[in-house]
């Protein structure tokens, strides 16, 4: 059996491979994919390719989020996994702590989003012209001490920022939110406190139903 050099992959776990999938649990603070400029290179894709080079990227977390991301090995499987996302067939969860008590215990949150041009990449609400963006979310704990709640996101739409947006809106900022949240939020904690959880898909391979999960360190 072949030993893979993981050594490149610094603190991104893997949290699952075979023939066509890569699953890695991504730390805060790491770029997705390569951005502008050599000081931004490091990212999951580079590396993840640097140990399965025909990985190939099928969805991505923003920089401040953690958790579970998944990549595709080699054109056949990111075609089927790419319209699998497009086709809402990949169900993924995040847990999140925000500020104040959520009074519902759970909900939607139906609001359509569009990109905030003038300040991009803010994303912005907008009833006439944004895209149909829905999330669901159930209160796993409130904290009456520290007036915040513990919350389970499920994403039925993948908007660009959408939880964070859509939390925003409700009155319920992500602590650690150093693009939406209001400065005594953010301050509030070191890092985006919003963790991609769970996902859970069919596999490219034979359909069989694939589960895998990731706790948050907060």
């Amino acid at each position: 059996m072949t030993t893979l050099d993981v050594s490149s992959l610094g603190d991104l776990r893997v949290v699952h491979v075979d023939a066509a999938l890569v699953v890695v649990d991504k730390p805060a603070g790491l770029l997705s994919v390569p951005g502008r400029g050599d000081e931004k290179q490091d990212c999951v894709a580079m590396r993840v390719r640097a140990v399965f080079a025909d990985a190939l990227i099928v969805h991505r977390l923003d920089m401040a989020t953690s958790g579970l991301m998944l990549l595709a090995r080699g054109a056949a499987a990111q075609r089927q996994m790419s319209m699998a996302f497009a086709q809402r067939e990949v169900r993924k969860r995040y847990i999140a702590v925000v500020t104040g008590e959520v009074t519902a215990d759970e909900g939607e949150i139906d609001l359509p989003l569009r990109p905030d041009w003038p300040n991009r990449p803010l994303q912005q609400v907008d009833l006439a012209h944004g895209k149909p963006s829905l999330t669901h979310y159930r209160v796993l704990s409130r904290d009456t001490v520290s007036n915040t709640s513990r919350v389970e996101l499920e994403p039925l739409t993948g908007r660009t920022h959408q939880l964070r947006v859509h939390l925003l809106v409700i009155g319920h900022p992500i602590l650690g939110d150093r693009l939406y949240a209001p400065t005594d939020v953010c301050a509030r904690a070191s890092r985006l406190l919003l963790h991609a959880t769970a996902i859970r898909l069919h596999h490219p391979s034979d359909a069989s139903m694939v589960q895998l999960d990731s706790r948050p360190d907060f």
